[in-house]
């Protein structure tokens, strides 16, 4: 082989070689780049999120009771979270930790002051990663009323008007939830009222209510990618303060349940995650995701 022969060989070798380098790094590359939340957790990317908050019931009175029949359906077709806890008693200061990773100070339920906390929370972060946010309050006199109590709307299980940095034009109420459900905010909250929420009324009553207001959803949300989650404040004042937490919709795997033991900070965290935030609220930044009942 000649000189000249030897150094074009080599000089073809080298180009191919630096090229097969870069084909491969612009490959890992590419793998790197899907959904955030997908790739750093594990946990779907839903396009829209529904989060329905009942009250004051402890796991074995709703899970498996014949006066619950259409979670159980929900449950039997999603995801079961059979070690789902509460953080405190009583009510107010569980929304605030599910909302915003901390209780803020808030240790009963009386009523706080509108935008009392500048705390990061989920609607915060959610705004300011460029995401839509809104919430669904039954009974709520007007949309964006601070008011505390009216005949059955009560504002301690409306944590989001705690907070200055949470516009309360996106508090809505019930009667403004879409019935095109490609509209939705791509993470939303729904608070039935004290009657429907199981509080002054039955569990019976409220289960009918979720069938009646959120069926549709729950069945779009099945073939549309979305996620509808359906959990309590706090248990029956007990100790253990067990609640039931069910997940219906797309990304869930029917049937599927978890005994792993979560809280509603690791709830706050699945949900950051699922929209891909990079922050955290609170005790979030601390919580693990929800897993094992995704499909795959």
């Amino acid at each position: 082989m000649s000189g000249s022969n030897g150094k074009s060989l080599l000089r073809r070798g080298r180009t191919a070689l630096a090229s097969a380098t870069a084909l491969a790094a612009a490959g890992l590359w590419a793998g790197l780049s899907g959904p955030p939340a997908q790739a750093a957790t594990g946990v779907p990317a839903p396009d829209h999120v529904v989060v329905v908050v009942f009250e004051n019931h402890a796991y074995g009175e709703v899970i498996g009771s014949s006066s619950a029949p259409y979670l159980n359906s929900l449950k039997s077709g999603g995801a079961n979270l059979t070690q789902s806890h509460a953080v405190t008693h009583p009510s107010q200061p569980n929304y605030f930790a599910l909302f915003s990773g901390s209780t803020q100070g808030i240790t009963d339920d009386s009523c706080y002051t509108p935008g009392f906390s500048s705390a990061p929370n989920l609607a915060s972060e959610l705004i300011a990663a460029g995401r839509s946010w809104g919430s669904y309050n039954e009974s709520l006199p007007s949309q964006g009323s601070t008011t505390c109590s009216s005949g059955d709307y009560a504002r301690k299980h409306n944590p989001w008007f705690g907070f200055g940095n949470v516009p309360t034009s996106t508090a809505r109420t019930f009667a403004q939830f879409p019935s095109d459900y490609t509209t939705l905010p791509q993470l939303s909250f729904v608070t039935p009222n004290l009657c429907s929420d199981m509080h002054n009324c039955s569990v019976a009553t409220g289960d009918t209510w979720l069938k009646n207001n959120l069926g549709a959803y729950a069945t779009w949300a099945r073939t549309h990618n979305s996620l509808l989650v359906v959990t309590f404040d706090e248990d029956d004042n007990s100790s253990s303060n067990r609640i039931p937490t069910v997940l219906y919709g797309g990304p869930v795997s029917p049937g599927s349940s978890s005994s792993v033991t979560y809280n509603h900070y690791d709830l706050l965290r699945t949900l950051e995650d699922s929209q891909g935030l990079t922050t955290h609220a609170g005790n979030a930044a601390a919580a693990k995701d929800i897993t094992g009942v995704w499909a795959s």
